[in-house]
């Protein structure tokens, strides 16, 4: 084939690329510029919480813990994002904090992953505080209540209830052998267990030095069993306007059609625009797709899918 009859080719495949992106962007176009960006909301009883620890002197105490809870759940974000899904909304809770968005469409096994994200930030933030003990001996005084909240926070929500990262892994792994149902009534059983648990040591402390964070801990797993949501999250959705405003290198990317959507989402970098080179099954170029374009696929897609699939128009 002469290198004219290549070029083209080249233009008709990107011609058909953007063709297919406009024709599955046009449906979305209002939803998606409604996105918001994350947000940080305050429940009226974290105030009492910090409160209570205020005049109780453990100020310090409350705001660390704190810290510890939003990292935690950044770390949910961070692997969030790697899927397809943005951290939509933080509300904070006396002791903890829980997220909103959707993650419908991720495999269980993806589930577990993303619930093991937040206590495995935590672990890796008490393995850093030991390790500068080691380094620098004389930072023990100051990092020594962080060091002990992170393990803390990983090792309460492994915890099997909700709405503990340890309540949705034991959801996944149930669901994954006797379907939904009969997982959601495990996780409620265990977490009526864990409750009363907590609710006995509770009862016991006041017996000596009342410890009321346990209190409030036994009600934040009631309230997070029956009365709240799930932890949720939203597909991602970059604000091109802001980005290009700043101006960002192109970075090119080479993939089949058989390559997943999954997969093409963890070539996305941060400040960086990208462009996908997509190749049929033969060796030639199908099209190539812009960032804005691909994200458009993601707005529908099964990323677990062959992102060919959404090229040729298939849904």
């Amino acid at each position: 084939m002469t290198s004219s009859g290549i070029f083209k080719r080249r233009r008709h495949a990107r011609k058909r690329g953007r063709a297919a992106a406009r024709a599955m962007r046009a449906p979305h176009g209002k939803r998606l510029r409604r996105q918001g960006r994350m947000t940080v909301s305050v429940h009226p009883l974290f105030v009492l919480f910090g409160l209570f620890f205020f005049l109780r002197g453990e100020l310090f105490l409350f705001l660390v813990c704190t810290a510890a809870a939003l990292i935690h759940e950044f770390g949910h974000a961070l692997y969030a994002a790697r899927i397809g899904c943005r951290l939509d909304r933080i509300l904070l809770l006396p002791c903890g904090a829980v997220v909103q968005g959707d993650i419908e469409g991720i495999s269980l096994a993806d589930e577990i992953r993303l619930a093991l994200a937040g206590p495995a930030v935590n672990a890796a933030c008490a393995v850093l505080f030991v390790a500068l003990w080691w380094l620098f001996p004389d930072a023990y005084a100051f990092t020594d209540t962080a060091a002990y909240m992170s393990a803390g926070l990983c090792v309460i929500n492994l915890l099997p209830a909700y709405p503990l990262d340890g309540g949705r892994v034991l959801y996944c792994v149930v669901a994954r052998f006797r379907g939904a149902l009969a997982a959601r009534k495990v996780c409620v059983v265990c977490s009526l267990i864990v409750a009363a648990a907590v609710l006995a040591l509770f009862v016991l402390s006041c017996l000596a030095a009342v410890n009321f964070s346990l209190l409030f801990f036994a009600l934040f797993i009631l309230f997070g069993t029956f009365g709240g949501k799930d932890c949720r999250y939203t597909r991602l959705m970059p604000d091109f306007a802001r980005t290009l405003a700043r101006g960002a290198e192109v970075k090119r990317v080479a993939l089949a059609e058989s390559c997943t959507v999954k997969r093409a989402l963890s070539f996305l970098e941060r400040g960086k625009q990208i462009e996908f080179a997509v190749y049929d099954g033969e060796g030639e170029l199908a099209c190539v797709l812009s960032e804005r374009e691909f994200f458009a696929i993601l707005q529908r897609a099964d990323i677990y899918s062959p992102i060919g699939t959404y090229i040729n128009g298939g849904f």
